[in-house]
């Protein structure tokens, strides 16, 4: 069943995000400007965000990534660019050896990995995503699949890599036992996710579908100690978490970008991505 919400409310939310994040510690002019916005919003006056207000659509994973492989590449995105610096850094760590994209999507962790010297494999249930990896990163092997029945024997690469798609897993634990289970004893799993905090204040991260309307794909929450209850239950010892915050990058075009005043005083601060690295037992 398709769940539907409108541009309008989310505009509000983030306006009232950011007068609840600043009503103590604010300007005066700040202040009285989220106000009027409030109002100017809540009364239908508002009109120069995306579409007026129109509906928002919930796609499913398939549906939902078939389309957004379509422009996944082309925009700027703060959670990559939060996210990037610190995979490539845990990656370039090594030792180099064979290595699993788990839900590659256009492959763009697929890409870090092979330059560096990994024997990669990029598995992704996405037929368009997979497409959009073989042109990204072709030195890889790729295989449709699922987080949770990846189509790979036990103990077979020395690092796992999932980036940014746990979130749409209503329970961690089926994904995680899968990475620890490919995993051979001694290798690395290296996770990376919205973090629980954006989730749980904005929810869903939305795109172009189609030529005229917005569409998301669900994120769930999943606080630190569901991660840390999922690793110990596949057996895995976590080295390591980092959690970057906010960089002031809105996404162009979007309705956040129509009020980017409160947007940025909005997540100022926040952590958006969580980053894991855990070792599987020698």
């Amino acid at each position: 069943m398709d769940s539907e919400f409108r541009v309008r409310e989310l505009v509000l939310g983030i306006e009232g995000l950011a007068l609840l994040r600043h009503a103590m510690s604010g300007d005066e002019k700040f202040l009285e400007e989220r106000v009027a916005e409030i109002r100017k919003f809540a009364n239908g006056q508002g009109t120069e965000f995306p579409d007026g207000g129109a509906a928002v659509s919930e796609l499913d994973a398939a549906a939902g990534y078939a389309s957004w492989s379509a422009v996944y590449d082309s925009l700027p995105s703060s959670y990559i660019e939060v996210e990037e610096p610190v995979v490539h850094g845990l990656l370039d760590k090594g030792p180099v050896g064979t290595a699993l994209d788990a839900a590659c999507g256009t492959g763009r962790q697929t890409a870090a990995l092979t330059a560096r010297g990994y024997r990669t494999i990029g598995v992704d249930q996405s037929p368009e995503m997979l497409e959009k990896a073989r042109h990204n990163a072709p030195d890889a092997e790729y295989r449709e699949g699922r987080l949770e029945q990846l189509p790979l024997d036990d103990d077979s690469v020395d690092l796992a890599v999932c980036a940014l798609a746990m979130t749409h897993l209503p329970d961690l634990n089926a994904g995680i036992a899968e990475l620890a289970r490919v995993v051979r004893p001694g290798g690395r799993v290296i996770i990376t996710d919205m973090h629980p905090f954006v989730i749980s204040l904005q929810g869903q991260c939305l795109f172009v579908h189609g030529s005229d309307r917005l569409a998301f794909v669900r994120n769930h929450v999943h606080l630190p100690s569901s991660y840390l209850n999922a690793f110990a239950s596949a057996g895995l010892s976590v080295r390591s978490c980092f959690e970057p915050v906010f960089n002031g990058r809105l996404a162009p075009g979007g309705y956040e970008e129509s009020i980017s005043d409160a947007a940025r005083a909005a997540w100022d601060g926040i952590p958006i991505v969580v980053i894991w690295e855990a070792v599987s037992p020698s």
